[in-house]
């Protein structure tokens, strides 16, 4: 496909239908589908901020990519908007209370300043998570009331590593709730 084709297709209208689900009922098929648990962070000048997020999906190992989406509502949107670089943080549940706090709306994230500390090229990282991965973003998306973010893969670190066919404890949101994984929710090799 040539570049201008594929910005056509970036740029064209949104598609208008009919019908769609309601917010409920699209809501109510996701709740039912867990997700893994993140915590993004990113400073884009303006101080640091944090969000947890269940969208983190990677996209491609070579080159490695992933993407995450960034509701507008959410009160890290501005800067998601803005930074050039971000951390992901790839939790299990160990890492229960950084991704309640991702997720407690009105609150000063990074205030327990010993939980935190920012990379030498300045993006605010917190420390003994499962996994980190700094990104540099490479494209945005609107989507609804949501961004798509795309980011490439820097650099990381992995503290907790699991070993191929091992449960580990991977922590994910399932119908508004948190729970672990492990042996007991097993059902096939």
């Amino acid at each position: 496909m040539s570049t201008s084709a594929s910005a056509s297709h970036i740029d064209a209208p949104p598609h208008h239908f009919a019908s769609s689900l309601s917010a409920d009922d699209f809501k109510a098929l996701f709740r039912g589908h867990p997700g893994g648990v993140a915590v993004i962070t990113a400073d884009a000048g303006d101080g640091p901020v944090a969000l947890t997020a269940t969208s983190v999906s990677s996209v491609s190992a070579e080159p490695p990519l992933l993407i995450f989406s960034v509701s507008a509502q959410s009160s890290a949107s501005p800067v998601l908007a803005a930074a050039e670089t971000v951390v992901v943080h790839l939790l299990d549940a160990n890492d229960l209370e950084i991704a309640q706090l991702g997720a407690t709306s009105g609150i000063d994230r990074f205030a327990e300043t010993h939980r935190w500390s920012r990379l030498v090229t300045g993006e605010p990282v917190y420390h003994d998570v499962r996994a980190w991965v700094r990104c540099a973003v490479i494209g945005r998306m609107d989507a609804g009331g949501s961004t798509v973010i795309a980011a490439h893969a820097l650099q990381s670190q992995l503290e907790r590593d699991v070993d191929p066919g091992e449960h580990g404890d991977a922590l994910v949101y399932h119908n508004r709730t948190w729970h672990r994984l492990g042996e007991h929710s097993r059902i096939a090799p």
